[in-house]
């Protein structure tokens, strides 16, 4: 497939964008065909939204399939396009300049199209309304819901800095951390704002399924977190972090703390000595 004349670097943004939007497309398939499917299992359609859970077990089930989807689908398009699906980690990687504004414009329209894609094909596929969107449930009001959307998604964003952004000899297992950073948000925050933690999986189902007013905390939230961690991994590359605590990432035995015996069979000779006088 080619695009015309258009310079290398574009047509690489552009097939990196239609990689994107099939990535994103899939992941929210399987991750929130679970969610649905937990629901259509229990019969809980309450109101249409993930915020009404009946149980630890849904609970479980629900930030199991969304967690565990990421891993799998980030781990598989990691070497492609970064395994991204998220406008708000899109615009944290554009801030600290691992993307360029055309790929940032590019990803966030394929994730937002690749989420209402996803959402549509489940509509169409599965029996019974979406019950798959996200709304704060009741007793949170909006300042709470954004403050819970931004501090988890600062989290999740934090974790692709620092796992997949940084090189270091733990980066090609990025995908198995950010994906439990999912699955631990969903666990907390599924019951008080449906744990969107991303405006594209928040956005899609309220396309197919219809938007309420509070649909703004969606992107608000997850932008506000994304700047949070933006700021603090800038703070930490300020500061030098890696010579905080040095050789973590060094596989050499030699770096590891000696033989504690000798030091502590010592000092033990020399109490027994100091008491004998």
């Amino acid at each position: 497939m080619r695009f015309g004349n258009f310079p290398k670097s574009f047509r690489e943004d552009i097939y990196a964008a239609i990689l994107e939007f099939i990535g994103t497309t899939l992941w929210l398939i399987v991750g929130l065909g679970g969610i649905q499917a937990g629901a259509f299992s229990t019969q809980n359609q309450q109101q249409g939204s993930v915020t009404g859970v009946p149980s630890i077990g849904q609970l479980l089930y629900i930030s199991a399939s969304m967690g565990l989807s990421l891993l799998v689908f980030v781990w598989l398009f990691y070497r492609v396009t970064g395994g991204v699906f998220n406008p708000a980690i899109s615009t944290g990687l554009l801030l600290v300049g691992a993307i360029n504004p055309i790929r940032w414009a590019m990803y966030c329209m394929a994730e937002i199209t690749g989420a209402i894609a996803a959402s549509a094909i489940l509509l169409a596929l599965l029996p019974g309304p979406l019950v798959v969107n996200t709304t704060p449930a009741k007793g949170i009001n909006l300042a709470q819901a954004v403050f819970i959307e931004a501090f988890l998604t600062s989290s999740l964003v934090f974790a692709v800095l620092m796992l997949a952004a940084e090189k270091h000899p733990s980066t090609p297992f990025a995908p198995i951390g950010i994906g439990l950073t999912l699955f631990a948000g969903h666990l907390w925050s599924v019951v008080y704002t449906g744990a969107a933690m991303n405006p594209a999986r928040a956005f899609g189902p309220a396309v197919v399924s219809g938007f309420d007013h509070k649909h703004w905390v969606y992107w608000v939230g997850p932008l506000v977190g994304s700047l949070v961690a933006t700021l603090l991994y800038s703070v930490l590359k300020h500061i030098n972090y890696w010579n905080l605590n040095p050789d973590q990432d060094v596989p050499d035995p030699t770096k590891s703390p000696r033989n504690p015996f000798p030091r502590l069979l010592s000092s033990s000779t020399q109490k027994t000595s100091t008491l004998s006088v």
